[in-house]
């Protein structure tokens, strides 16, 4: 199927748009539509500047990713930032790290991708229909991802259109006909680590474009701009989705699906109906920016021997990393029908933070090594930034309950005796 060869080199298809388009469908899933209520209920009529202003404290890791983007232009993101500032032991777990937590996540989306379905088609309740339908689906954003990565943009744009367009026209009307909220609930304080963690994950993924830098055009410029083109995207998303569901009274709305029953409010069972169109939409075109920018970083580990050499194989005929495609789509595809995802998921709680924070600490271990050093008033500024960022996710892992710890360490040792028998095969 793929003709491969380690020879050739990924197509740089990736433009600005597309790179910002990869990273706010690495954002925006299925939360948003549980999003609302839920900050609601924690941060009353000032949700949306809680939004915002938790945009601001999301700047600081983000500015340091986008600082290390400018470092290099291959694939692979954290891992290989964290690789190249402290050895391929720690690339090797940062990856081992991401990778798991990404294909549980990945796995467990399908299953409510096919729920969201078998809300407007209950023939999709069958166990049988389920687990074909999962399958079908994995197949299919594997095959989209694998002949393209002009094809997937072209897919992740017709998604991104399905999946806002209901969402924007429904708050939209639901804040002309209630007017912007002009009376405020106060918030509850003892709730900021609920929301904290929330908006963690409500803003993760936001710097997915660095995991296909090795395709994207001029990337160190791109990359870069991505992020915070994104970030601001996103922000004013959510602030302009929150503002709309308090306008429409969330009194009167059903909290398990806030924006299903906003949409109810507004235009009746077909609001209903376009909310479900989008949540489809949303978790698939979700799904499939993780398949697109996922396999990269496996590729680009086994470019570096820390994985098969064979996984480093460029298709000549698609000009993809495809044997990483569908070695990253068969993985999930058994922890799906398995049902093994929820395990690993428990398991995974503390471990993009842990990555995180490895990232931020590359910044200055590859300044000190003489890589790119901000000299005078600016190495300043971006040292508190660097250490603004490590403390803020310090404190986002406080968060995380001690029962995800010794599982932490279970996949930690994991990982290293991974590295060490593929090592010693080296």
């Amino acid at each position: 199927m793929t003709g491969a060869s380690t020879l050739n080199q990924p197509h740089r298809a990736i433009g600005l748009s597309g790179a910002v388009l990869i990273n706010l469908n690495g954002v925006v899933g299925s939360g948003i539509f549980a999003l609302p209520a839920l900050l609601y209920a924690g941060a009353g009529g000032y949700a949306p500047l809680v939004v915002l202003a938790y945009a601001l404290l999301v700047a600081g890791p983000s500015l340091v990713y986008a600082r290390l983007s400018t470092m290099h232009e291959q694939s692979g993101g954290p891992q290989l930032y964290v690789e190249h500032a402290f050895g391929p032991f720690a690339g090797f777990q940062a990856g081992w790290f991401l990778l798991g937590q990404n294909l549980a996540a990945r796995a467990a989306n399908f299953h409510v991708l096919v729920s969201y379905l078998a809300a407007l088609f209950p023939l999709f309740d069958n166990p049988v229909i389920r687990l074909g339908t999962i399958a079908a689906l994995i197949a299919l954003f594997t095959g989209l991802a694998a002949i393209g990565t002009r094809s997937s943009i072209r897919a992740l744009w017709l998604g991104t259109l399905l999946k806002l367009g209901p969402i924007v026209l429904i708050c939209g009307a639901g804040l002309l006909a209630n007017g912007v909220p002009s009376t405020f609930a106060l918030p509850e304080f003892g709730e900021v680590e609920s929301i904290a963690l929330l908006l963690a994950y409500a803003y993760s993924g936001g710097a997915l474009s660095t995991m296909v830098a090795g395709e994207v055009r001029e990337a160190r410029r791109t990359v870069y701009r991505s992020i915070f083109v994104n970030l601001a995207m996103i922000a004013l998303l959510y602030a302009f989705v929150q503002w709309a569901y308090i306008a429409i009274d969330p009194q009167q709305v059903n909290a398990d699906r806030p924006l299903a029953s906003a949409g109810e409010a507004v235009f009746g069972s077909l609001g209903v109906a376009l909310i479900s169109v989008a949540a489809i939409f949303s978790t698939g075109t979700n799904q499939l920016s993780y398949f697109v920018s996922m396999p990269r970083l496996v590729y680009g580990m086994a470019t570096r021997g820390l994985l098969p050499a064979v996984l480093a194989r460029i298709s000549q005929r698609f000009g993809t990393p495809a044997p990483a495609i569908i070695a990253y789509g068969m993985i999930v595809l058994a922890l799906a029908l398995s049902g093994t995802f929820a395990t690993l998921a428990t398991y995974m709680v503390a471990l993009e933070t842990l990555v995180i924070i490895l990232t931020v600490l590359a910044l200055p271990m590859l300044w000190r090594a003489g890589e790119d050093r901000p000299q005078g008033a600016m190495l300043i500024v971006w040292a508190a930034l660097v250490v603004f960022a490590l403390v803020f996710n310090l404190w986002l892992l406080a968060q995380v309950p001690l029962s995800s710890a010794l599982p932490t360490l279970g996949v930690l040792a994991a990982g290293t005796a991974l590295y060490f028998l593929a090592t010693r095969r080296r």
